[in-house]
């Protein structure tokens, strides 16, 4: 009688833990329901291919995780203390089919996993140009302290904390820094982040095939200011987009050599400015500011800043 009650125990505990977890997927799920859940809500080309590798990823490495989690348990269940008709044989010798597939899976699942990643790797480069039948964006990116300058050199405008593109438009991103530490250029619903660093451009590639306005952040802790580091990206027609850098060379507010070192000092949660005239040179100057300075070439840097 008691053997059978420590048996509907166990049972009931087996039971209660699998209705816990299926429980708390429920609330997971309901708590999640109508959030925008970035990175599953991808608006954009790079971000949608990156969505389907992550979740490819996670199912093939879930197929692999699940069946040694409930084997694990199985084994910690069956050879548990109080089950007495199990037999433990420590002597026992180690089978080859045991060994080859102690060894095999994970080699399967390695080998599943890189055929993914690899291909995907090249094919998802930030430098790399997206194809879009359409001539591409090009908008320098300078990091400060704390906020983000975005310049456009074909519509000689500026602005700051704030960046607008036009819907299917392949728009070339090129960043680098200036007096602040290497920081991480994301906007998460249109693909993934790549570091602003002095005296370097890198080039980062996005295309948006929804309407509407996306958060960009610093994705990585860069001082003080790094929770105020953030800025809007406005997906929106290319009417639309015609019509603000129309009205944003109306802007009173000339991007000169002065006010740009205004710009320079440290600030948190700067508001969205907007600048008419950059300096045509002010880019190439950002980066002419540290030659040399990480001992690596930087001509050629300089030189790619002044052709676009």
């Amino acid at each position: 009688m008691a053997k059978h009650k420590k048996k509907i125990r166990e049972g009931r505990a087996v039971g209660l833990t699998f209705l816990g977890l299926i429980g708390l997927g429920l609330v997971v799920a309901w708590l999640l329901r109508g959030n925008d859940v970035i990175l599953f809500n991808p608006k954009g080309l790079i971000a949608t291919e990156q969505h389907r590798l992550m979740l490819t990823s996670t199912l093939i490495m879930l197929g692999f995780a699940v069946p040694v989690l409930v084997t694990l348990y199985f084994f910690a269940w069956k050879f548990r203390e109080t089950n007495q008709k199990a037999t433990h044989n420590p002597n026992v010798s180690r089978g080859r089919v045991a060994v080859l597939a102690f060894w095999g899976i994970p080699t399967v699942i390695m080998l599943v996993l890189a055929s993914l990643m690899i291909p995907a790797t090249f094919k998802l480069e930030p430098q790399d140009s997206i194809e879009a039948g359409k001539d591409p964006l090009t908008i320098q990116v300078v990091a400060l302290r704390w906020k983000w300058l975005f310049i456009y050199p074909e519509q000689n405008i500026a602005t700051v904390n704030y960046a607008q593109i036009p819907i299917d438009t392949p728009v070339k991103f090129e960043l680098t820094a200036d007096e602040t530490p290497m920081s991480s250029f994301w906007i998460p619903h249109l693909g993934g982040q790549l570091y602003a660093m002095t005296e370097h451009v890198n080039q980062l590639n996005l295309i948006a095939d929804t309407l509407g306005d996306y958060e960009g952040s610093a994705a990585e802790i860069n001082g003080a200011g790094f929770a105020g580091m953030r800025f809007i990206t406005r997906v929106s027609t290319q009417d639309d987009f015609d019509t603000w850098a129309h009205e944003t060379k109306q802007s009173p507010t000339e991007l000169s050599t002065p006010e740009y070192k205004n710009l320079l000092e440290p600030s948190e949660n700067h508001p969205v400015a907007s600048y008419k005239d950059p300096d045509p040179n002010l880019y190439s100057t950002i980066l002419s500011k540290y030659a040399g300075s990480h001992g690596g070439s930087h001509g050629s840097h300089t030189q790619n800043a002044r052709e676009h």
